[in-house]
């Protein structure tokens, strides 16, 4: 099915961006924006989990409980991503990488599964890798489900308010296209907050 000409760029913006941050966490290149490899050793486990702050939030062994103004561990299995039942803590407390990988990851499978699969996922059902190699499969894989989602998606699609019925965010009061352009932001900041904090741990001091 050929993509509606208005998706085209930000199916083609949301590739670009997903490359990029794959490239940027798991190298050996990645794309410095002008088309230039620039090698990049992989994230450790160290760095996954490293909190350059006190307090920060992160993903954490059940048993372990969450962590500081959390309340609760989201996800399924021994590993659960801090969070906290509204209203959230305020100012927001800082995250690892492996925090916003979750975050990510958690997002485009449910948003995927709520657009053209079961339409019943809930963050309960998705597991929280505990190391870096599976944060960022889980993360290949969720961007993957997410372009296949958009893959069928036609103009009446775009169109339709609620289309995504995704139970995290205002998708059901939401046109479809401002869904899809809502998701390329997400990708886009946290992308680029994770470079930072992999170039921050790169340069920190002994």
């Amino acid at each position: 099915m050929t993509a509606p000409p208005r998706l085209v760029p930000l199916l083609e913006q949301f590739d670009f961006a997903r490359e990029r941050l794959t490239g940027r966490l798991a190298g050996p290149l990645m794309d410095s924006g002008n088309g230039v490899g620039i090698g990049v050793t992989p994230l450790t486990d160290d760095e996954y989990v490293w909190e350059p702050v006190p307090d920060c939030w992160s993903v954490r062994r059940r048993e372990a409980g969450p962590g500081p103004r959390a309340t609760v561990l989201e996800g399924r299995g021994g590993w659960g991503r801090d969070s906290a039942r509204s209203p959230h803590p305020f100012p927001p407390p800082f995250t690892t990488i492996a925090w916003r990988l979750s975050h990510l990851s958690e997002m485009l499978t449910l948003r995927a599964g709520h657009t053209n699969g079961s339409r019943s996922l809930t963050r309960a059902d998705l597991p929280v890798p505990g190391d870096a190699a599976g944060a960022v499969a889980a993360f290949v894989s969720a961007a993957e489900a997410w372009h296949g989602a958009l893959s069928g998606t036609d103009d009446a699609a775009l169109d339709t308010v609620g289309y995504s019925t995704y139970p995290y965010g205002s998708d059901a009061e939401d046109l479809f296209v401002d869904v899809v352009w809502w998701v390329n932001q997400e990708i886009l900041h946290h992308g680029a907050e994770i470079a930072l904090i992999r170039d921050l741990y790169r340069a920190r001091r002994p």
